[in-house]
């Protein structure tokens, strides 16, 4: 009898682990929708188009697909896969494409440099629901990151209280 009552307490047991375990297995995240994408990079052009730099704009999602894209007709050819590159690098690593420049600096990362897709110019900027990055935007054309970090926040700002 009393092995019958230790069995059925490990079955007990063991079915509540069990569901535990498959409770975890499903996992929910958070998806930008193409509107607030494509707000973004509207705004971010039109923050760069009133200091009269001639811009790409891009906005991927969370494993780097590219979700809204937008060119000046007079950009450089370059400034689409810049603008695309430092969305990524700022999706991928959670953090501005200027501070992954500044964190490669560090012999000790520089290889990061060599990843796949990644850009190590100022420019990009993470997208964040609360801690979590749900994508990135990324302008390239204006003369120097700094500027187009700024565009891709006024972007990002247009949206900004939908990110919650």
């Amino acid at each position: 009898m009393r092995a019958g009552r230790i069995a059925a307490a490990a079955l007990a047991a063991g079915l509540a682990c069990a569901g535990q375990a498959s409770a975890q297995a499903v996992l929910q995240s958070k998806l930008l929708s193409a509107e607030a994408a494509n707000a973004m990079v509207m705004g971010a052009l039109a923050e760069c188009q009133k200091s009269g730099y001639k811009v790409s704009a891009a906005v991927v999602d969370r494993g780097g697909n590219l979700l809204a894209f937008v060119r000046d007709p007079t950009a450089g050819p370059h400034t689409a896969e810049s603008s695309r590159r430092k969305a990524f690098t700022a999706a991928t690593f959670g953090m501005t494409s200027a501070a992954f420049t500044a964190l490669t600096a560090n012999p000790g990362a520089a290889g990061l440099k060599d990843l796949t897709g990644v850009f190590a110019l100022a420019g990009g900027v993470p997208i964040k629901v609360g801690n979590d990055v749900i994508g990135g935007v990324g302008v390239g054309g204006a003369p120097g990151g700094e500027k187009d970090e700024a565009c891709a926040s006024a972007g990002l700002a247009k949206v900004a209280d939908q990110l919650k």
